[in-house]
């Protein structure tokens, strides 16, 4: 199968090299690293590591998300890793296992059902995925146990998707999309370690609180739909 990684980065300078050097090679055809914006040397190092970069200038992971599909070469399948080096880019083939063994359309890596470094996760990151896993069961009646970013999903059902969000609600919007689509959902244990760096997200309050209400709204305004 043809494998694409999208990689969505700002200011990594220090960890997107260790990422891009974790993927394995025979399983993905093309890297994509989506610069959102950086002041540092990330878009560089990327390319030193074999990865061709685009970039972002609106901030948001969404929109680095969204450019980056703009981009791919019509593969079989996309990833989606952090370039935090928080996910371990090695477990890619975890992913994309039940989708070539058509299982699968979509596979979210769950660090809940997998092994976390101590400290990866924060307070609010733990029961923030919590609450809207609980929601998530609540109103479309399917059991998540994380909207871990690392993930992995058929190119053609990514596109029928439509996916629209540019910041925090990314994650959250494939989700409830796939499963209002009717495709195939699974998870699979994957392990998260401390990342590199600040996390431009639950590493700020204000962050923090954009992506609580962002990822709440989310879940019920596809609801009400």
């Amino acid at each position: 199968m043809r494998v694409a990684v999208i990689i969505p980065a700002l200011n990594e300078e220090q960890a997107i090299g260790q990422v891009l050097a974790e993927i394995p090679r025979d399983v993905v055809f093309e890297m994509i690293v989506v610069d959102n914006g950086s002041t540092d040397r990330t878009a560089e190092v990327a390319r030193e590591a074999g990865a061709r970069v685009v970039r972002e200038e609106r901030r948001g992971y969404g929109s680095a998300c969204l450019r980056g599909m703009a981009e791919l070469q019509k593969p079989d399948v996309v990833v989606f890793v952090d370039g935090d080096h928080s996910d371990h880019a090695v477990e890619l083939p975890l992913l994309v296992a039940p989708i070539a063994e058509d299982r699968a359309d979509l596979v979210i890596g769950s660090r809940a059902l997998g092994r976390s470094q101590r400290g990866s996760l924060t307070f609010q990151q733990v029961w923030g995925n919590r609450l809207a896993c609980f929601l998530l069961r609540m109103v479309y009646r399917h059991r998540f146990t994380d909207l871990g970013p690392f993930r992995a999903i058929r190119y053609q059902s990514l596109v029928s998707l439509g996916m629209c969000d540019r910041d925090y609600g990314w994650t959250i919007e494939m989700q409830i999309k796939a499963l209002k689509r009717g495709l195939r959902v699974v998870e699979v244990p994957v392990s998260y370690r401390t990342r590199a760096g600040v996390s431009k997200i639950s590493g700020t309050l204000r962050g923090t609180v954009l992506a609580g209400y962002k990822i709440l709204t989310t879940i019920f305004r596809y609801a009400w739909r």
